[in-house]
């Protein structure tokens, strides 16, 4: 089991190897591993829900549990990366139709992924991208 400070070294090294200027913090109510809030420019965690995840996806992927942390981690940044690359206008998920939210979220969720994969290390690209899969898999599920 990873604790908070682990989860907090493991994002603060992240983040100062690629040289990315993103706030982190723990938030015990957050109901996914990890967020990014592009309005504050923050990476939240959940440390319980990071455990959790790990042991839904470690099964398949059979990676430490530091590296589990660091795959949930590039996908946030992917969502960094396209926010910073494409300006959505984000007035859509408030105010469009059901069908124009789908296609803009759709769309976030692609192309956050892909961005997120441009920072992965080579030796986690396969398990990046079978996260991926599972995560699809376990939205499904919910």
């Amino acid at each position: 089991m990873l604790y908070i400070w682990d989860i907090e070294e493991i994002i603060s090294n992240t983040l100062e190897e690629h040289k990315l200027d993103i706030n982190y913090e723990m938030n015990n109510k957050l109901p996914a591993p990890m967020s990014y809030n592009v309005s504050t420019n923050t990476i939240k965690f959940n440390y319980l829900q990071i455990n959790g995840y790990i042991a839904n996806i470690n099964f398949k992927i059979k990676q430490t549990d530091e590296d589990c942390v660091k795959l949930i981690l590039y996908r946030q940044l992917g969502y960094y990366l396209d926010f910073k690359k494409n300006k959505h206008d984000l007035r859509t998920i408030h105010y469009g139709g059901d069908e124009e939210k789908v296609q803009l979220l759709s769309q976030i969720e692609r192309t956050s992924w892909e961005y997120g994969r441009t920072l992965v290390p080579e030796k986690l690209l396969i398990s990046y991208d079978q996260v991926r899969e599972i995560d699809k898999m376990l939205i499904k599920h919910y």
